[in-house]
């Protein structure tokens, strides 16, 4: 199969896109968080075609994109009061909700749960894809399985190319990691996967704590049904072995050297040694999300076996870029 790049940029494109989507084939989109693989959500030959071209393991649930909540109605048993004031004030955007999903939904789609993860992408052109091809579109990260998620197109490319129809090319994704995914199957919300909402803000709207679940920060038992993408596996990882070090950076840079990684993530306005390869990652939450996976993908281009990584701030957005390099590093981490 031969992979077509698409412009998001030529309506004729999204129109052959669209056609893709409802002819049953596989097309990388762009959304506001990364990249995802659609798929027609209701046509479960089309779903699995994701899991093959990904390598992606069966029981790991995916998240359909609807155009609006309206669309999202008839996929769930019903829409609770707390997703309603949800979807008012984060939809489109990078939230993700998961409820009772209807008899009608493959079980491929939700990896034989009784429940279904649904959001409404905010990036224009998922938004123009979705109308045009008049169907809701099961979609996780357009990459290998566990390696990092695409923010350009041309990473998707690499990851897919010759597997799938067709990436469509939207530029690249605004807030940089997934979104952040809310059970509401439960009479206390609770938070699945950090990610482009920050918790305190699903707080405010909902006037309510929001609880956390342990696998945010650690391992979920491999004999654990995953209700979430997203926490399972190792996963958004290079095939470099990362470290992640919590401390100051005399400390980091002390341990560096007493280590001898192959190189180093750290922030922009660290005082690095000269001598040290070094990749540069932003130096607050939102600028650390938008280039944290092209760096993870830059450490396997320089050929690097082993890095240390300087821990973020787990405020805020913060929380979900430590989440991703938490399980970049298979939950190997260290302070100093």
């Amino acid at each position: 199969m031969t992979t077509q790049l698409l412009s998001a940029s030529n309506p004729s494109d999204i129109a052959l896109a669209a056609q893709l989507l409802r002819a049953g084939e596989l097309v990388a989109i762009p959304t506001e968080t990364v990249y995802g693989l659609a798929a027609n959500a209701l046509d479960a030959a089309a779903v699995a075609k994701i899991f093959a071209a990904k390598g992606r393991p069966q029981d790991n649930p995916l998240i359909v994109h609807v155009a609006d909540a309206e669309q999202a109605l008839p996929l769930v048993k019903a829409f609770p009061f707390t997703a309603q004031r949800l979807a008012e004030a984060f939809w489109p955007g990078p939230l993700t909700v998961i409820l009772q999903r209807a008899e009608h939904i493959p079980d491929i789609v939700s990896a034989g749960l009784s429940t279904l993860a649904l959001r409404v992408p905010a990036h224009p052109a998922a938004q123009a894809l979705l109308r045009a091809a008049g169907i809701t579109l099961a979609a996780p990260s357009a990459n290998r399985s566990g390696s990092p998620s695409p923010t350009l197109a041309s990473h998707a490319l690499d990851d897919l190319n010759g597997k799938i129809a067709a990436v469509l090319d939207g530029g690249p994704c605004t807030v940089g990691v997934e979104s952040t995914v809310l059970d509401l199957t439960s009479e206390t919300p609770l938070l699945l996967r950090p990610g482009g909402i920050p918790a305190g803000q699903l707080e405010a709207v909902l006037g309510q704590k929001v609880e956390m679940s342990p696998a945010v920060t650690s391992a979920l038992p491999m004999e654990g049904a995953a209700p979430s993408p997203g926490m399972k596996y190792r996963h958004y990882a290079p095939r470099a072995a990362l470290t992640l070090v919590h401390g100051p950076l005399q400390d980091f840079i002390g341990y560096a050297e007493h280590e001898n990684p192959d190189g180093l993530m750290a922030f922009d306005s660290d005082a690095i040694p000269e001598g040290w390869p070094v990749l540069r990652y932003g130096d607050g939450p939102e600028e650390q999300a938008k280039q944290l996976f092209a760096r993870l993908r830059e450490i396997d281009a320089l050929g690097w076996q082993t890095a240390f990584v300087r821990c973020p701030s787990k405020e805020g957005l913060g929380l979900a870029v430590y989440n991703r390099l938490l399980r970049a590093a298979a939950f190997r981490e260290v302070k100093v």
